[in-house]
């Protein structure tokens, strides 16, 4: 079959090499999101594994579309005993881009009236509708007089993985955070130093990675456990696999710190359930005062910007950054990730790659900064 996995943009190749690993066939990479196919075990596993997909549709009818009677005509001709039965709660979730359908709601109450009079045809009972948390979601996605019906195998976003029960200030999500480690090319080959951790999602991300941790095998939920054709015993058998091929890694350690005492707190807890996998310090610190005793790795970090930070401000802060990185940081790979480009420049570091992601609307630049030991030459060298 036929599926979508859905991503933040700047994330569709990292996301396309995690479904080749999976074992998806036919991927084509699309905007914010990556096509495949591949069958029910596959999708439970996508589920499962994807670090950076928001969620996973299978897609069940595209077709044109005129008008709004005509969308309920033909979204009621749509089979959806297939999919799920009247017992359950639905939901239209619209994404439009239409000059036909400039109403979205409308559109999706158009939908909605489409699905209710099949199954009050079919079954003689209409399901409810619930907004708020839906047994099963239906993605609408109008392009002018395209259309599009798929329906959402995740549920809730697959960033929600569960583990992050209390949040630091501006903090980033966890796909974000788990693409900026698989852009990085960190496979547990280093130590790995987040200097301004906040809730500690990027050392959360990176340490799940060097474990193999599945970062949702401790959710409860998903979408698809609602479908017609879900197999329980199947999705079990994935599950208890994925939780025997998780390694504890000893080879390094992870490095979270934060100026912050109530950011450490809150990365303390929602850390524990990594405790016995692998080693991760966590400690109150100034990053500026303190001085570096690692031999080397790799640093990622999310430091205070933008919103958090006024423009004077964001320079003088951000040149101190480079300037401790320089003089503190030789021999490791720093990468940074920041939307204030002006403060950026003052880091007074050229970057070797910049790569443009997004942190929820804000648009950012993902930096790595190579701090060679004597000069570029040498390192190339040996």
């Amino acid at each position: 079959m036929e599926l979508v996995a859905k991503c933040n943009a700047g994330l569709e190749s990292v996301l396309a090499k995690e479904l080749y690993v999976l074992g998806a066939e036919n991927i084509r990479i699309g905007r914010r999101a990556v096509l495949f196919s591949g069958n029910n075990a596959l999708l439970y596993k996508a589920n499962l594994y994807l670090r950076t997909a928001i969620k996973v549709l299978l897609p069940i009818s595209e077709f044109n579309a005129n008008s709004y009677d005509e969308l309920y005509e033909k979204t009621r001709a749509i089979d959806w005993n297939c999919f799920f039965n009247p017992n359950l709660s639905f939901a239209i979730e619209p994404v439009v881009n239409s000059s036909i359908f400039t109403h979205s709601q409308f559109a999706s109450l158009r939908v909605k009236d489409g699905i209710a009079d099949y199954f009050r045809e079919k079954k003689g009972k209409r399901p409810s509708v619930n907004p708020e948390n839906p047994d099963f979601k239906i993605i609408l996605t109008l392009f002018e007089n395209r259309c599009s019906v798929g329906i959402d195998s995740s549920g809730d976003p697959l960033f929600k993985r569960g583990y992050r029960q209390m949040r630091g200030a501006a903090p980033i999500k966890e796909d974000l955070a788990a693409g900026m480690v698989l852009l990085s090319n960190y496979k547990g080959q280093f130590n790995l130093f987040d200097p301004f951790c906040g809730s500690g999602t990027i050392i959360a991300e990176a340490a799940m990675i060097a474990c193999n941790f599945p970062p949702n095998l401790y959710r409860e939920h998903f979408g698809f456990k609602n479908w017609s054709d879900y197999n329980p015993k199947e999705f079990l058998k994935i599950k208890k696999e994925a939780e025997e091929a998780i390694v504890p890694f000893k080879h390094f350690e992870f490095f979270a710190s934060d100026i912050s005492s109530s950011a450490i707190n809150a990365t303390s807890n929602n850390l524990a359930f990594l405790n016995k996998f692998t080693t991760i310090n966590i400690s109150v610190s100034d990053f500026f005062k303190n001085s570096n005793s690692l031999d080397g790795g790799i640093l990622i970090t999310n430091p205070p910007y933008g919103e958090r930070l006024q423009l004077e401000e964001s320079i003088s802060f951000y040149k101190k950054i480079g300037d401790k990185l320089k003089s503190d940081y030789t021999g490791f790979d720093a990468w940074i990730i920041s939307s204030n480009n002006e403060a950026m420049k003052h880091i007074g570091l050229k970057p070797s790659a910049k790569i443009q992601l997004y942190n929820g609307k804000l648009e950012c630049s993902f930096r790595k900064y190579e701090l060679y030991r004597g000069s570029k030459k040498q390192k190339t060298d040996s």
